[in-house]
């Protein structure tokens, strides 16, 4: 049994590896260059709407609310926010229920590479993932892609698909308070509609557009401002 046990683990490793191998050659050939696809795309039940756009062409109130409704600790941490994580669990043990503590890189690593749904296997996938993101692409680049891969919507991918779709204008063109709509969809975006949100979401919306001034709008220039 022991026996089995190991060789099953020293698969998994295997497995681990192999991905990280493949998936860091693949960043590399997308440092530059705007993803055509990825994993949860092709894994779509619906019809696919994705369009990219640069992230320098967007407000910066665009990315600010997402990382205000996402991932406050974006700019600071390696890609797995351990303070988060150390924050979750204690929440979960004070009678909490146990909350996500997903960093914005390891969302991005999940929609391009791997699957939805629970599992060690994924986590841990996911959290290298995440790390090879950090080096291989940096911040900027991380948070462009996932502004153009997250799914706010049924086959809506992207905050410029998002923003024609339920706005009918480019992302370019959104105000703050559209921008805070976009980002309350995000954890549940196959259930939410931007103009037809429940009071809680509402005052979700809110929250994230007093977390943007509390960040302030100069919160992630030196991030966007590196190539």
């Amino acid at each position: 049994m022991a026996k089995r046990k190991r060789s099953m683990l020293n698969r998994i490793w295997a497995l681990v590896w192999r991905t990280l191998l493949v998936s860091s050659l693949v960043l590399l050939v997308f440092r530059f260059v705007p993803l055509p696809t990825t994993a949860f795309m092709l894994q779509s039940a619906y019809p696919v709407n994705h369009l990219w756009i640069d992230i320098d062409e967007l407000p910066t109130h665009v990315s600010l609310a997402v990382v205000a409704a996402e991932d406050q600790r974006f700019p600071e941490h390696a890609g797995i926010d351990f303070t988060a994580i150390s924050k979750a669990i204690s929440q979960y043990d004070d009678g909490d229920g146990l909350r996500g503590a997903s960093t914005i890189t390891q969302q991005t690593a999940k929609n391009v590479f791997l699957w939805s749904g629970r599992s060690f296997l994924r986590k841990g996938l996911e959290a290298g993932l995440a790390m090879s993101f950090e080096i291989i692409w940096g911040k900027k680049r991380i948070l462009e892609v996932y502004l153009n891969v997250a799914e706010f919507g049924k086959g809506i991918y992207g905050v410029e698909a998002a923003s024609q779709h339920y706005f009918g204008t480019s992302a370019r063109h959104l105000t703050r308070n559209q921008a805070a709509r976009l980002a309350v969809l995000l954890p549940s975006p196959r259930t939410r509609d931007p103009h037809r949100l429940t009071s809680y979401l509402l005052q979700r919306v809110n929250w994230v557009e007093q977390q943007m001034q509390q960040l302030g709008s100069g919160y992630l220039t030196p991030l966007l401002n590196r190539r």
